[in-house]
């Protein structure tokens, strides 16, 4: 592809994201559009549309073109077809359908067979100007950017998170991570937890950053000064989360409904997810359901202004049956930048930013540990403003989202000076 003599010139950086935009992935957002203003210059691919009816007001910030890759190959089967003609021309595609290859090998799924369709789409259709890909994910946007990077001669790297760290085969890990097997330039993960894990799988440590996503207090409104309940109050719990196993939604149903008649609660969940129905009957047969507001998805400022309505931030994290489990979830560095107490699990990173009595408390994951810390939290306000009052200043200090930028603008810039 080429540029014509009235277009501006394509950018150097092609960023691969499963989905664009998401409600539920700020951090992404956050990262990209402080890419821009360090005067990166991409285009944004996405493996797939969006479903949220909201954007927040973030998403409205970046200039980047957003490209959009076949969601499903059958769906668009002239443009797939005319891309995997281009692709088998270029020099690196018979070592990226044999890579792919022995993948589908041991991953016989149709989601691998759309990877490298749509991989051959990304090859064919990047412009040429483009010197190395970024993949938001370790599992298919970066199986996506890997078989693309190849075929062209391309570097590329990725982002880790969460579930893409812990539900993907140790196999796949590790050739994503080793230079032999055509791997990534670098990889950033945003946990020290993930870091430590992908660093003992990749060839050489040093191929993968700690890099902690920060918080842009910038576009935060300066937390309330808050008028902290008094023991008897009602206490206004509120959780932000997708409704899914590993964010433990379902322990703390069970929590709440052991709490003491003589505590005037209301719990409010701001969220989607596929589990809704289910725990929605399940605060229905535990007698709690009238208490609890299910407010469905929200953007960022009415996430901030439920949080700065308040009195307690509780996410459950847990880890799910397939391994599933959060990084370092940014809902609880938002909580903090509005004084806001919290409550978690010590679940992977979680301790990274709260060490429990001091930034805030971090429970066992059961109902019953869960319904004893709320307690402990409605009983000693003064303890939960005092842990309030430290995580912000945490938060601040060693938080922020500059020197992660920093670090992840020079990697990305080496990495096209390489080309």
């Amino acid at each position: 592809m080429t540029t014509g003599p009235s277009e501006p010139p394509r950018p150097p950086l092609a960023v691969v994201v499963k989905g664009w935009p998401r409600l539920s992935e700020t951090f992404i957002a956050q990262e990209l559009v402080a890419l821009e203003a360090a005067g990166h210059q991409f285009e944004i691919w996405s493996l797939r549309h969006p479903t949220d009816v909201k954007r927040h007001p973030l998403h409205e910030k970046l200039t980047a073109a957003v490209h959009y890759l076949p969601e499903y190959l059958h769906q668009e089967p002239d443009r797939v077809w005319a891309a995997r003609d281009q692709a088998q021309a270029m020099p690196g595609y018979q070592t990226a359908y044999q890579i792919w290859r022995e993948d589908l090998r041991r991953d016989p799924t149709r989601n691998r067979i759309r990877r490298f369709g749509q991989a051959c789409v990304l090859a064919a259709e990047m412009p040429d100007a483009v010197l190395g890909l970024y993949a938001h994910f370790l599992h298919t946007p970066s199986s996506v950017a890997r078989y693309a990077a190849i075929m062209r001669g391309l570097p590329w790297s990725f982002s880790a998170h969460a579930k893409d760290i812990w539900t993907s085969p140790d196999w796949e890990l590790r050739e994503k991570l080793a230079a032999k097997s055509q791997g990534a330039t670098f990889g950033a993960t945003c946990t020290g937890f993930g870091a430590k894990h992908l660093q003992d799988m990749a060839d050489r440590s040093d191929r993968v950053d700690l890099i902690y996503h920060g918080l842009d207090l910038s576009r935060f409104p300066s937390p309330p000064q808050r008028k902290w309940r008094a023991p008897g109050d009602p206490l206004h719990l509120m959780s932000v989360g997708r409704l899914v196993e590993k964010k433990g939604f379902d322990r703390l149903i069970g929590a709440l409904a052991l709490l003491p008649g003589g505590l005037d609660w209301h719990w409010t969940h701001i969220g989607g997810g596929d589990m809704r129905d289910l725990l929605q009957g399940i605060a229905e047969d535990v007698g709690v359901a009238d208490r609890i507001t299910w407010r469905g998805a929200c953007d960022q400022p009415e996430v901030i202004a439920a949080m700065r309505a308040c009195d307690l931030f509780v996410l459950p994290s847990r880890i799910a049956r397939d391994g599933d489990r959060d990084g370092l979830p940014n809902v609880l560095m938002e909580a903090a930048s509005q004084r806001l107490p919290i409550l978690s699990t010590a679940v992977s990173a979680i301790p990274e930013f709260i060490e429990s009595g001091t930034h805030g408390l971090l429970s066992e994951d059961t109902p019953e540990a869960l319904a004893e810390a709320i307690l402990t939290l409605s009983r000693n306000p003064e303890q939960a403003a005092r842990m309030a009052e430290a995580a912000l200043g945490r938060l601040r200090s060693d938080f922020g989202m500059d020197p992660g930028i920093a670090r992840l603008s020079e990697r990305l810039h080496q990495m096209m000076r390489n080309t």
